[in-house]
């Protein structure tokens, strides 16, 4: 009799600490929704949406020509493989190889994105003929020579930032939402980034960078969008200009797949060297 009545203070008292703990939940989620103006949570809604309608493309690679452009407007061009993996309650995982110009060639970059924790990134330069894993410290610097730095090149997570609602405006005819982001990382080149997302489709068409300074420091656009698998935009084009040295980046990409078999063991930092 006396095992019975511990063991049914036992009962009760699990489910007085459960019931507490889940009313302690539902006043933190409360009071985090309460602590957002009407503008931080649209902004974060309509960043959500534009993600949930990305969902489900599993992996895929492409061709991409990389343009490099100095303030003359002299070219020079990089030819490239790209391999992405969509992680579930993760960041995307994504491969980066350069075929030509001899000089790049065999260079490998390999991004492990994370929506809360620090990117892991990596290189491989066969030059060196060692893997270098890229520092958070050193995610604002540029990407091989060009213009994106290393952290414009992890997916888009939702928590990577907070959010604030501008307005709606046309851009490229369209109408589009005006949504300012702020990095959560400190380790971030960017004070805030202004994204235009269209209100039909929900695709990103324009990015504004600003430095630490808080001055505009470049500017991504998105061009040629097509629709894959009747569902996922890419587009054909991004350019980023750099308003501030008149340098420019244009990648254009092509030979889009999507759901090919590949798996973690395709992004791996032990086969950077090898790969192809």
């Amino acid at each position: 009799m006396m095992i019975n009545l511990y063991k049914d203070f036992y009962m009760l008292t699990k489910k007085l600490l459960i019931s507490a703990l889940s009313v302690l939940s539902l006043l933190i989620v409360s009071n985090v929704s309460f602590a957002l103006s009407a503008e931080e949570q649209k902004g974060l809604d309509i960043s959500l949406e534009a993600k949930k309608r990305d969902l489900g493309w599993q992996d895929s690679t492409a061709d991409m020509l990389m343009l490099l452009r100095n303030k003359q407007g002299q070219e020079s061009i990089r030819e490239i493989k790209m391999k992405s993996l969509e992680v579930i309650d993760d960041g995307d995982k994504s491969l980066t190889i350069f075929n030509k110009p001899r000089d790049v060639k065999g260079t490998a970059f390999l991004s492990f994105s994370h929506p809360i924790d620090a990117d892991e990134q990596w290189l491989f330069l066969p030059a060196l003929k060692r893997v270098k894993r890229i520092s958070s410290r050193n995610k604002s610097g540029p990407f091989m020579g060009s213009e994106f730095a290393f952290e414009d090149l992890s997916s888009f997570e939702v928590e990577k930032y907070t959010y604030k609602y501008l307005g709606e405006e046309e851009l490229n005819g369209l109408k589009s939402f005006k949504v300012e982001q702020y990095p959560a990382d400190e380790n971030s080149g960017y004070t805030r980034r202004i994204v235009w997302i269209d209100t039909e489709e929900y695709r990103v068409h324009k990015i504004d960078f600003y430095d630490r300074k808080d001055s505009l420091l470049k500017t991504l656009s998105f061009k040629g969008y097509k629709q894959y698998i009747a569902k996922h935009w890419r587009a054909d084009i991004q350019e980023m200009i750099n308003h501030q040295n008149g340098k420019s980046t244009e990648l254009k990409w092509t030979n889009y797949a999507f759901k090919t078999g590949l798996s973690d063991s395709d992004f791996n930092r032990n086969s950077l060297k090898r790969a192809r």
